[in-house]
Parts: C-alpha cells; structure tokens; sequence
C-alpha cells in the first residue's frame, strides 16, 4: 500500500496536479484500501499468506541526499522526460514533486525485488511509465531479471471510463457504495458490456462464459448475463451474506418481495432502496394510540390527499403497509416497524412512500 506514493501523486492520466492529502487522510484511506483487499483475498494471517507491505517504511528513514544519490544517480533526466506522463504535462506545467513520482514507485519495485523477490509488476495501461522506471532502475543495479504487465483500462460501451473521479463511479467501500447500490450497478450495464466484464471481473471458466453469453443472446430482456455479473461480483467483494440481501431488495422494489423479506432489511439496506421515495416524518407518539391505516395516509401524512382518495385505494386493496394488504379499520402499531423507526407504504403498483417515526 501506498503510504509513501500516496504523500506524493501519481501524474499519470491527469492533466493538472494533484491536491496533496493531509496524513489523516492518507492513513484512513491506507487502511481502507488493506481492509478491502484482506476482504477480496479472504485474507488470514500465517507464514504463507499474503503480505501487505506500506512503501512508507523503507521511504520514512531515507533522506533526500541519500534518495538522490542511492537512486536519481541511475535514472538519467532524459530518460524522465520521455514517459507519456511527462510530456503531457510540460506544456501546462509539473511539479518537481509529481516529475519525481516515477523513482518512487520505481525504488518500490526495486525494493520488493531485493527484499521479497518480487519479479513481476501489474498495473493498469497508465502506470507503464512509472513501472518500466522500476524495471530500469533494477536492470542498472544488477539485480536479476523483472518484468511489467499491464491491462487496459477498463471503459464502458460509451467509452466513459471506471475510475475514482468519473461519474457513476462504484466503490468497494460499503460505506461509499451499498451492498445493494453494487449490485445494481452491475446488474444495470449494457448487454456489450456485460459480455466484456463478466470475462474481466469473475473466476468463472470461458466455457460457461461461452454457454453464458449464448443463453443470453437466446432471450435478452431475461438478462441472464447481468444477472450471474452482479452475483458473482458482489458475492466475491461483499459476501454471500450480502448478495441474499441486495437480491430480496431488488425483489422488494419490483414487487416480488414478502413482508419477512422486507423485515430482514438492515436500516441502511432500507434506506438504499428506496433511496429516491418521498419519506414522511411522523411522531412516534401515534403508534401508542394505535392509529388506523385511514388516518396513518390521510392525515398524519400527505400519501393520500383526502380520506376519501385513502376510503377508495383502501377498498381497491391498492393499499400495502410492508408489502402486505391493509384494510381501512387496521390498527397500525409498533410492531408494523422495520429497523424501529420506518413503515413502508405502497401506493398502487409502483408508488412507495417511507414512513420515519420519531
């Protein structure tokens, strides 16, 4: 992890520099970046496992003479200036700071190279530059063969490209992008995109993929490949535990559900799905008095305009508390909550409204 690269900035792919991150944001991000892999690598610490490695420890007790001796002596200016990642800049301008990140993440590979025999480094198609740094800078101290693999960077049919300042983007951190927000994300892309990611992103053999793909072409509005895409992906970055949630919500919302299944939401769940509803604050109070279905949509909140427009939807059986009929007289209280605090209430086939006692 990048505890020393992360001080610093990576010009590569961008256009203007950086902002600098104060420690405290460095270190939370660190740790969130090990958390998530840990998580992915299903990660359990023994002499065999994986290592995590923070390049701050073997940069924090180097000084500047000794870096600009012990390695800027080997990597000539010349050769600095010829990466993509330079050239575009010298135009508009680059900092001594970011023209320098290359021999940092250079001295990286070198020093994984020495110290954990670390041969091979991956990337995407944008660190070439700063990766053929390292391979260089072994190749000139002698230390034995390396090698740098890179892979495009991922984009979508529209050409929008993935990444961290990009709109709609999606993030690992469950705290950035929900369990259930991922998996629609995935279950949302294109059909050319599907067919593309689900070679990229899961494990499963190109012979199912191949069988995968073909079923689909078979019947696209079914969306077979989306489908077995979110699965496997949420599965893999947020647990099976996860994926049982995000898909009773996505039934939740297309009207699939059961009320256990809208029971067995967690709050922030919940709250995701029905992230765009109109929400209706209600004092709690009126649960104690056991309120009627008629009064909970008519005036306690705004559902129903009229007690008269809540008589005819309630009579129509097109009134649900919880994805479960109601009728007129039905006395709601503390027991219709979900998370202690919401009801949910649908209106017809398609309008939902949320309900928040305090």
């Amino acid at each position: 992890v990048g505890g020393a690269t992360g001080m610093v900035g990576d010009p590569s792919g961008k256009s203007e520099e950086r902002n600098l991150l104060d420690p405290d944001s460095l270190n939370k991000n660190i740790s969130g970046v090990q958390k998530q892999l840990e998580k992915i690598l299903s990660y359990q610490p023994s002499e065999t496992s994986v290592q995590f490695v923070n390049n701050y420890d073997w940069f924090k007790d180097m000084g500047f003479l000794q870096f600009i001796r012990d390695v800027g002596k080997h990597i000539t200016v010349n050769y600095m200036m010829a990466k993509d990642s330079v050239k575009k800049r010298l135009e508009t301008g680059i900092s001594f700071t970011e023209f320098s990140y290359q021999l940092i993440q250079g001295y990286d590979f070198y020093w994984l190279h020495t110290h954990h025999h670390c041969r091979l480094q991956m990337g995407g198609a944008d660190q070439w530059g700063n990766m053929t740094t390292g391979a260089e800078l072994i190749r000139r101290l002698g230390g034995g063969p390396c090698y740098a693999f890179t892979t495009p960077l991922i984009t979508k049919s529209d050409g929008g490209k993935f990444g961290k300042t990009e709109k709609g983007n999606v993030w690992l951190d469950p705290k950035m992008t929900s369990p259930y927000e991922f998996y629609q994300f995935w279950l949302n892309v294109s059909d050319e995109d599907a067919e593309k990611y689900i070679r990229i992103f899961t494990f499963l053999q190109q012979a199912e993929i191949n069988a995968l793909i073909e079923e689909h072409k078979q019947a696209y509005h079914q969306r077979l490949l989306q489908k077995t895409l979110s699965a496997e992906v949420t599965r893999m970055v947020h647990s099976e535990a996860e994926l049982n949630k995000a898909i009773a919500a996505s039934e939740i919302l297309f009207g699939k559900a059961t009320n256990e299944q809208i029971k067995s939401l967690d709050e922030e769940t919940l709250l995701s799905v029905f992230a765009g509803v109109p929400r209706h604050e209600v004092h709690a109070d009126i649960l104690q008095n056991t309120s009627s279905v008629l009064d909970l949509i008519a005036t306690h909140t705004t559902i129903c305009h009229s007690k008269t427009e809540a008589r005819r939807l309630l009579q129509s059986n097109s009134i649900s508390i919880n994805k479960e009929k109601v009728e007129e007289a039905q006395r709601i209280d503390t027991s219709y909550l979900l998370n202690d605090t919401y009801i949910l209430v649908q209106k017809g086939k398609k309008e939902y409204h949320l309900i928040m006692f305090k």
